[in-house]
């Protein structure tokens, strides 16, 4: 939800009969959210630029004739919105029976297999696998697995990789319709091409098609146990810029690196030695608890 200073002027719109005000040059989905709304979101992310691809956060807006995006569209005095209207849930639903036609959805994330559900939309109604991108994971290094199995096409890696944090443009779409696939230039492997490993990609990810190597083996062995693990907050000891790192810890060993997203420095980014380069840690760990009587 947007944070209003003072000093910002204040702008009223109505969500579903209930007078909602916030800052001026919030988006609606600000103001849903504000108003306590569940609202599906894919490839919105608060660390990047929408990009209005996935569309399952469509609202109707009364005098507008199509749909509108709720996380790019701004609110505007008096605006009348309706979150929850048949035209609205019939729009959601038929967004997520076309991304499930295209991922295979036992891979794809609890996410969007939350909404599926919510939505009753029906995975198998353009057939079963019909257009699925079936191909095996790509592991080209030690730091990070690329599974497409999973990728919806929300965009927020490229966003991650370009203006919205990183400024490298490693990768990008290639390929259209149901051949369209997040790419290298040449499909050239990572170490070849301009990524520089910082992860920030993997952040922004809803589906788990860009996993870090340790949660992708946990994962492949059924052990990642998300809700057993903790979460302890750091500083990154590189170097002096004071990144911020959250330790995710499962069985007394480091498997994930992350950085809080309300974090003035980082706002959830971070470089390849504060993602991925805590593996002395474990380590030390280690080599502690052998000596230990």
């Amino acid at each position: 939800m947007t944070i209003v200073e003072p000093s910002v002027a204040m702008v009223e719109l109505t969500i579903n009969g209930e007078t909602i005000e916030i800052g001026e040059g919030a988006s609606i989905l600000d103001a849903c959210t504000a108003a306590g709304l569940d609202t599906p979101t894919l490839c919105y992310g608060d660390t990047v630029t929408p990009v209005n691809a996935c569309r399952v956060c469509v609202v109707e807006v009364e005098g507008s004739g199509p749909l509108v995006p709720s996380c790019s569209r701004p609110v505007e005095p008096n605006m009348v919105v309706y979150t929850g209207s048949e035209r609205v849930d019939r729009s959601r639903r038929m967004v997520l029976e076309l991304l499930a036609s295209s991922v295979k959805l036992d891979r794809a994330g609890e996410e969007l297999q939350g909404w599926i559900t919510r939505y009753e939309a029906d995975s198998e109604r353009f057939g079963i696998n019909v257009a699925t991108v079936a191909q095996p994971a790509k592991v080209h290094d030690d730091l990070y697995v690329r599974d497409y199995e999973r990728c919806i096409l929300c965009y927020k890696c490229v966003e991650a990789c370009g203006e919205d944090a990183q400024n490298t443009f490693a990768i990008a779409v290639a390929g259209r319709g149901f051949e369209a696939e997040i790419s290298t230039e040449f499909d050239i492997n990572l170490a070849e091409s301009a990524c520089v490993y910082c992860g920030n990609c993997i952040e922004v990810c809803p589906t788990g098609a860009l996993t870090p190597l340790t949660q992708y083996k946990l994962a492949e062995a059924d052990n990642w146990r998300p809700e057993d693990q903790d979460i302890t907050r750091t500083v990154c000891s590189y170097c002096g810029v004071g990144c911020n790192l959250e330790l995710h810890v499962q069985d007394d060993e480091i498997v994930r690196v992350t950085s809080p997203h309300d974090h003035s420095v980082t706002h959830g980014n971070l470089c390849v030695k504060g993602r991925f380069g805590w593996q002395y840690l474990g380590n030390n760990i280690k080599r502690k608890k052998r000596h230990t009587p």
